[in-house]
This record gives structure tokens, C-alpha cells and sequence, in this order.
């Protein structure tokens, strides 16, 4: 009996917890945490699929290294009682400067797939974008989501189809469109080559063995309807799987797309045009020019071009030749909460996050984004505090400078 109320006098007992789910969520501390528990409940061809990049994976990695380059310039005694993490984009109220990027296959790390990632996204007011490659089809994901919803769009020479895909949209409520302009071809994505994984996954003995060691998350596969390109099978009236449809979308990216196919989205798309994959100042100003509403600083997660520039180094030079006039997207390597204050302070106006949630949903499914949002969030709040800014506004280029040669 001593011995119990010593132990009460200096320690809290925690009950335990029955949920498996809740268990691993418990053991992750940030997002590299949950990816480690994402590569051990996915398939190793399916988790590859996600994780990996082009080539050798330069750009992917040098994506959140890029952040490294960076130290804060803290100010004390500033009164950081109330952070206030909102801002506006778009016109839009967000409660964090926070875009959740399309993914293509998302269903590939769970059942609910896009349908997870848009419930989570509208319970905290963020934009949701849809990508053309969903598993989910536009209607359903609208049905569920009463958010700020986008579509992201591959310019496709199928312009009949794309035009179906724009006005399925707009009646669903999809306020902007976000225009994909790095992928004329696919990147060399090595990790798939050596798995021989495609899209759909071809079946195989090491499928099959994959499957079986990862009994979860293939229990999960089977209990639920096949899987398919939904956007394009219903544009093209239910017919078609992910196989018969995969063909036909190799041979859809449309190589002349050039600046004057710009008119052709606002002749049919009437609410604002994101330009996503900018890799360079001159681009960025030309679409300044031609009446885009925003930028996203882009090179596809180091999945196109490997050695692109990374978004966090394009940024304040992208905002200085614009005038800080043109919104920006931080969009690749966003890991933590500090990551999105020192793209801030660089000249976005909001950060996204992809891989992260694809690492939660694998995780834990609707569960594992929304704590992965919770993390950044948190971070995000912390961080602030710690630098002793109090809302966004105060996030200006001089809480950051570059780290001292020699010490990255």
C-alpha cells in the first residue's frame, strides 16, 4: 500500500487502450513516424508506389532537405498568450495555411481513399483537391464533403471528355480548378521498375506473397468494390476498369499543350485557375501575365524531373519578381509545422500536404489523416510561439535566415 502512493505522488497511470488502431497512432510522434508505420501495414509494392520518386530520387529528398538551409531569427517577450493560425486564399477563410494536394489512386492505401482524405479536410474548412486520377469519382466525394473543394486537371487531347470532367465539377461545387502542367510525359519512377508495380498492379507471385504478409491491409482490399479510375468511367458512362481504362490515359497527355491553351480552360471552367508544377521565375511571371489567380511552386513530389528545383528555393525569388502580388504554393516536402513558417516567410500563402496524408491513410485510415493534420497544426502553433509571432501576417522574411556555411 506504501508502495502504490509513493508511485501516485509522482507518477499518472494510463488505462489501457483496447483499439489497435489508436494503439499505433499513439506510437507516432511526427510524420516520419507514421511513415514508418504505413510502410509496415502497406504492401511493399503498393507503400513504394507512394513513397517513391523519379530516378534517383534527388529531388524528392533535396524537396524537404531544402527546409534544413533555413534557421529562425526568434524574437522574445512578444505576448504569444492567443496564436492565431488563419489566413485567407482564394477568397477563402482557412483556419491554417494548409491545401491538401490531389493524389491519383489514393484507394491504393485504403479502402475509403479519397473519400477519408476530403471528410478530413472539411471538418477543418481546408481545401480539398480532387485529382483527375481518383478512385473516387467527383459525385462522391462532393456528396461527403461540404468544404472548399478544387479538381485538378491533366490537360488531356480528349478535350470532350475533359470538358464532361470541368461541368461535373462546377455542378458539384468544385470552386477552383488547379491546371497540372509538368507531366507532357511520365518520370521514370525506378522504385516501381524494379517492383514490376503498375497501375492497375499487375498480379504476380510477389503480389500474391505481398498480400498475404500484409493481411490487413489486403482484407481491407477485397471486402470492397474494385477499384478504378472513377472520374474517367463515369465521364465515359460506367464502362471500363482500372485495366481497359489505364491504356487510355497513357495515351491522353496531351505533349502541344502550350500557354495559348489557357483560353480554352476559361471558355469552360468559370471560377479561378491554379497553375501547379511553375519550376522557374520566368514561368511564374508569364502566367502572372496571363491572368492566372494562383501558383503553385511544384515539381510533383520529385516525381517528374528528377534534379528539378525545389519549391522552398523558388519561393522568395518567385514573390520578389511577381511583387508579392500572385498567391503561391509551397507544394512539396512540408513535414512539419516549422517547415510551413519558413515557407511563409519566404512568400507562400499556403503550404499542401500529399504524401503526408497518404502516410496517415495507410496508417490508420481517416484516423491516420487526421492526426497527421493534427501534428502540422499543432506544430504549426508551437513553432509560432516559439518565434514569438502571433498570427500570420507577422511570418515575414526576416525570422529567417540562412544557416552558416559549413553547419547543415
Amino acid at each position: 500500500m506504501g508502495i502504490l502512493k509513493t508511485l501516485r505522488s509522482v507518477a499518472s497511470f494510463s488505462m489501457p487502450t483496447l483499439s489497435r488502431r489508436k494503439r499505433r497512432l499513439a506510437r507516432a510522434a511526427n510524420i516520419a513516424d507514421m511513415r514508418l508505420i504505413a510502410q509496415r501495414r502497406l504492401p511493399a509494392g503498393i507503400f513504394d508506389y507512394i513513397d517513391g520518386a523519379a530516378e534517383d530520387e534527388i529531388t524528392m529528398r533535396r524537396n524537404s532537405a531544402a527546409f534544413q538551409q533555413y534557421e529562425f531569427v526568434p524574437r522574445i517577450l512578444r505576448n504569444v498568450s492567443g496564436i492565431d493560425t488563419s489566413t485567407s486564399f482564394l477568397g477563402h477563410a482557412l483556419t491554417t495555411p494548409l491545401l491538401f494536394s490531389p493524389t491519383g489512386f489514393t484507394r491504393i492505401a485504403h479502402s475509403q481513399g479519397e473519400l477519408s482524405v476530403a471528410r478530413v479536410a472539411a471538418r477543418h474548412g481546408l481545401p480539398y483537391c480532387l485529382s483527375t486520377l481518383s478512385t473516387r469519382s467527383i459525385e462522391e466525394v462532393a456528396a461527403v464533403s461540404n468544404g472548399p473543394k478544387w479538381f485538378q486537371v491533366y490537360v488531356w487531347r480528349d478535350r470532350v471528355l475533359l470538358k464532361d470532367m470541368l461541368a461535373r465539377a462546377q455542378a458539384s461545387g468544385y470552386e477552383a480548378i488547379m491546371l497540372t502542367v509538368d507531366t507532357a510525359v511520365l518520370g521514370r519512377r525506378e522504385r516501381d521498375v524494379r517492383r514490376g508495380f503498375t497501375l492497375p498492379p499487375k498480379l504476380g507471385l510477389g503480389t500474391i506473397v505481398d498480400g498475404i504478409t500484409h493481411p490487413a491491409w489486403t482484407w481491407d482490399f477485397i471486402r470492397h468494390e474494385p477499384i478504378t479510375f472513377s472520374n474517367i468511367a463515369t465521364s465515359q458512362g460506367n464502362a471500363g476498369t482500372a485495366v481497359t481504362l489505364s491504356q487510355f490515359i497513357s495515351e491522353q497527355f496531351d505533349q502541344a499543350l502550350s500557354w495559348d491553351d489557357l483560353e480554352w480552360f476559361r471558355a469552360n471552367w468559370n471560377g479561378p485557375i491554379i497553375l501547379k508544377g511553375v519550376q522557374s521565375v520566368a514561368d511564374a511571371v508569364l502566367a502572372q501575365q496571363h491572368g492566372i489567380d494562383a501558383v503553385a511552386l511544384s515539381n510533383h513530389g520529385g516525381r517528374q524531373l528528377d534534379s528539378a528545383p525545389t519549391p522552398l528555393d523558388l519561393l522568395a525569388p518567385v514573390a520578389q519578381a511577381t511583387g508579392g502580388t500572385l498567391p503561391l504554393i509551397c507544394d512539396g516536402g512540408i513535414r512539419r509545422g516549422s517547415d510551413i513558417v519558413k515557407a511563409i516567410a519566404l512568400g507562400a500563402s499556403a503550404c499542401t500536404l500529399g504524401r503526408s496524408y497518404l502516410y496517415g491513410l495507410g496508417a490508420a485510415g481517416e484516423s491516420g489523416v487526421e492526426q497527421v493534420l493534427s501534428m502540422l497544426t499543432e506544430d504549426l502553433e508551437r513553432t509560432m510561439s516559439l518565434c514569438g509571432v502571433r498570427n500570420i501576417s507577422e511570418i515575414t522574411p526576416e525570422l529567417v535566415s540562412l544557416v552558416p556555411s559549413g553547419l547543415i
